[in-house]
């Protein structure tokens, strides 16, 4: 949980500089971004929420997606399911 806190910071401190009032909060919610500092400031958010994806928590969905792209051209399905396992560890559902 600290963790998810810790990712929700870096956002916020990404964002701050953008916060629309004197005081730099973000309470209401509204941002004020130049158009020329847009793509800068999705590449801060990107880095900041990657940062985040490096704590073992679950995998994204892109990151499953081109494992399993690059995992198209191997020759057997038990290869494929081998490459996903030592990429990520796979738990089983209980219902």
């Amino acid at each position: 949980m600290s963790t998810d806190r810790g990712v929700s910071e870096k956002i916020l401190n990404v964002l701050r500089p953008y916060a629309s009032n004197w005081t730099g909060s973000l309470g209401r919610g509204d941002l004020v971004v130049p158009q020329r500092e847009i793509p800068r400031l999705i590449r801060d958010l990107l880095d900041a929420v990657q940062e985040g994806g490096d704590r073992g928590g679950e995998a994204s969905e892109v990151e499953v997606f081109r494992l399993l792209n690059d995992c198209r051209h191997l020759p057997s399905l038990q290869e494929q399911v081998q490459r996903l396992r030592q990429a990520f560890v796979i738990l089983k559902r209980e219902s």
